[in-house]
């Protein structure tokens, strides 16, 4: 019960982290990976987002630039997040209310910073694993026909 209720929070993490920093994919993935050993609605959808997610890793290491602007865009979330936890006072040239200037707390440094440290891993990871290994991401076809493979031998 407690996993379930741990993979329903992952997936609605994951479903709010497609919009806002944070690794949206690996969330959902994470959260149907738990789902899937009860459900089996989620066990068809988790080849299509584990594909997705491996897709998107590939691609964000296709290129040099395409490091580069991941790299920076990681380093810039964690430092946001770091001016967050700090919490500098307002400058006198901000016009809005105070209430708009650094709004979150320290709830939201905490999400930039982790979000940002769990993206240079997620970078680190997909180079080592499709740039030096040369790896590529599997297809939806080859992943449901790993899954399928993989129900046969749970049937007996």
């Amino acid at each position: 019960m407690a996993l379930e209720g741990l993979g329903w929070i992952m997936v609605l993490a994951g479903l709010a982290a497609l919009v806002l920093p944070g690794p949206g994919l690996l969330l959902l993935f994470g959260g149907l990976a738990l789902l899937s050993q009860q459900y089996a609605w989620a066990e068809r959808r988790l080849a299509p987002v584990k594909v997705t997610a491996l897709k998107t890793a590939s691609d964000s290491v296709a290129t040099r630039t395409r490091i580069a602007l991941s790299t920076l865009g990681a380093l810039l979330l964690l430092a946001a997040g770091v001016v967050w936890l700090l919490g500098p006072e307002q400058p006198r040239w901000w016009s809005l209310a105070d209430a708009t200037w650094l709004p979150g707390g320290a709830g939201a440094g905490i999400s930039m910073v982790v979000s940002g440290l769990v993206a240079l891993l997620l970078l680190v990871y997909s180079y080592q694993r499709f740039r030096v290994r040369g790896e590529r991401p599997p297809t939806l076809e080859e992943e449901l026909a790993e899954q399928e493979r993989d129900e046969r031998e749970r049937a007996g």
